[in-house]
């Protein structure tokens, strides 16, 4: 077991971490900006170390910052939290480069899977059951209106990279489709850094259900039942609960089932 975690973040995730630190023994390190100098998270940790200044570019995301923090206290691993540089492949390879756990995915995983491509790829290649969609990168018209063709309309277009509803259109007339898809590559690429666009066949009358799992670096892979995150405003989840109203023990037992299929044909 860890004798000392850095979290990499702030608020209510970092003191949760806090909290089932405590009570396994372990000690904590906190991180901070200036903004969050006297915040709870840095006066219920061991130890606290200031990253920088209050832009999280120069703190939370400066990932040589968070590094030398772990360095300087001791700690043998981070726990990323959420957002900041949980889903981040360069973060979690630099952790392992610096002799550092990564309580998290491997920096494979992180890469395939923020690639949705590139996920339905593995995904299919597992056996995983999934809605129709594109397989292959596609950058121009012509390309988008065959793989739109193939799929079937209506379309939900999505950004390949990332998430948060950035990026998202729903196309029911061909027409619209070269438009949309320029308009999403534009926005992805704000916010991504990619461009590269996705697409796969919008169900008008469904719900978001995600299966929660929990990998170990041996092969062994649970998950932690679900979470019924359908009520949205702009594809952003606004309330997240469990159990869903929506799954009885049959289906709940597939899906579990099917999301560690899933990280199974990672191999995790």
């Amino acid at each position: 077991m860890f004798k000392k975690i850095l979290i990499a973040n702030r608020g209510e995730i970092a003191l949760r971490i806090m909290r089932t630190c405590r009570e396994m023994g372990v000690g904590t390190v906190a991180v901070y900006s200036d903004v969050d100098a006297r915040a709870l998270h840095v006066l219920e940790a061991d130890e606290a170390v200031r990253l920088g200044p209050s832009e999280p570019s120069q703190s939370y995301l400066d990932i040589d910052r968070v590094v030398a923090a772990a360095n300087e206290t001791g700690a043998e691993a981070i726990h990323p939290g959420y957002g900041f540089l949980a889903e981040n492949a360069v973060f979690a390879q630099r952790c392992e480069q610096e002799g550092l756990i990564f309580i998290g995915p491997p920096a494979g995983v992180i890469r395939d899977l923020g690639d949705k491509i590139t996920a339905r790829q593995i995904m299919q290649k597992g056996g995983v059951p999934v809605i129709p969609g594109m397989t292959e990168a596609a950058g121009d018209p012509t390309a988008w209106a065959a793989h739109a063709d193939q799929i079937g309309y209506p379309i939900l277009i999505k950004a390949a990279a990332g998430g948060g509803g950035k990026g998202m259109r729903i196309v029911s007339d061909p027409a619209e489709l070269a438009a949309a898809c320029e308009a999403a590559a534009r926005e992805a690429a704000a916010a991504f850094g990619s461009g590269t666009i996705y697409m796969e066949k919008f169900l008008a009358k469904s719900r978001h259900v995600e299966i929660q799992i929990l990998a170990d670096s041996h092969g062994r892979v649970i998950h932690l039942f679900e979470r019924e995150c359908s009520i949205q405003r702009r594809h952003q989840k606004i309330i997240e609960e469990t159990p869903s109203p929506a799954l009885d023990a049959e289906l709940r037992a597939s899906m579990g089932q099917a999301a560690v299929a899933a990280a199974q044909a990672r191999d995790m």
